[in-house]
């Protein structure tokens, strides 16, 4: 999976990038100036997309050009190399897909009338294709379906970074699809979690918390959704450390966090519970057994044998 050059339709391009043209660049007599393909350099950018560049040629000769007469050179040498949209538009990648499940509201027992059903998973490119130039997406998404597949080597490293969604995915119990390798996976799932559960979980509901302050000095409101979400982060957190495992479903709290969700509990009282939260889990960071880090060498080994077995036609 290569990393190619930033690149965005919007972007505009700054005084010193070197373009190619696309274009032929001719005199007012119709001679060739400089022809299709020459490098310039920008010497005066637009404030907009609708007004040209200033580019000057190795010749010193200067021109203006438009957005779409031009081109980073960068991007231009980089042609399709890594261009894993390529890949996605010649293969559907979505009869390999290995783990499907749901999670979100639905596994939550949040889900009310009208809740979205949110599809997880894993997919094996083919070898062939793994290895190609283009290479592969990291991601599948769906918007339409509310499907989202991680690649197998994203995904486990996003497990191994102890990112909550992933390891949801791997403790939720509404699993749709699992292929011979995805219940292997399953099976192994423990050697992800470790204390950096803590760090993660912690760190990113104390900045989520932070902003939603500030939105609340700011315009007097917050996103009750987020938030409750953000205690479920809390309290599957504390879990995790102390007994080992993802808990999903929210059970015991489930008509405290809808109560958050509707905005009938008030910030006052959801913060003293937030406070209380951190407090638990900084105990359980110190009492837990699980390991400073997750068993990288199990992760490892098995995505040496998945990149192996998508050798085969069949999906493993």
């Amino acid at each position: 999976m290569t990393d190619r050059v930033h690149y965005h339709s919007d972007l505009i391009y700054s005084v010193g990038t070197q373009v190619v043209t696309l274009i032929d660049v001719v005199r007012q007599n119709g001679n060739v100036l400089h022809p299709r393909g020459s490098v310039g350099v920008i010497v005066r950018s637009p404030a907009d997309l609708d007004h040209p560049y200033r580019v000057r040629f190795a010749d010193g000769a200067e021109e203006s050009l438009h957005r779409d007469q031009l081109t980073m050179l960068a991007r231009y040498k980089e042609a399709e190399i890594g261009d894993a949209a390529i890949a996605a538009g010649r293969h559907n990648l979505y009869e390999r897909v290995i783990y499907r499940c749901v999670i979100g509201s639905q596994a939550y027992g949040l889900a009310g009338e009208g809740s979205d059903i949110d599809r997880r998973g894993i997919y094996l490119p083919p070898a062939d294709l793994h290895w190609s130039l283009y290479g592969v997406p990291d991601q599948l998404e769906n918007e339409a379906t509310q499907e989202a597949y991680w690649e197998v080597q994203k995904f486990l490293v996003l497990a191994l970074k102890a990112n909550p969604n992933v390891l949801e995915c791997l403790y939720t119990p509404m699993v749709e699809k699992a292929t011979p390798l995805a219940e292997r996976l399953l099976a192994m799932r423990g050697c992800f979690l470790s204390r950096m559960v803590y760090q993660t979980y912690n760190g990113y509901v104390l900045s989520q918390f932070k902003k939603m302050q500030a939105d609340l000095r700011n315009q007097g409101q917050v996103k009750w959704k987020h938030v409750m979400h953000l205690i479920r982060l809390l309290l599957s957190g504390i879990r995790i450390l102390r007994e080992g495992f993802v808990p999903v479903r929210v059970e015991e709290h489930r008509e405290k966090l809808l109560a958050i969700r509707r905005g009938e509990m008030p910030w006052e009282q959801v913060e003293d519970w937030r406070l209380r939260l951190h407090q638990e889990f900084n105990a359980a960071s110190e009492a837990t057994t699980l390991p400073e880090r997750p068993d990288y060498e199990q992760a490892n080994a098995i995505l040496v044998e998945a990149r192996r077995l998508a050798l085969a036609e069949e999906l493993p």
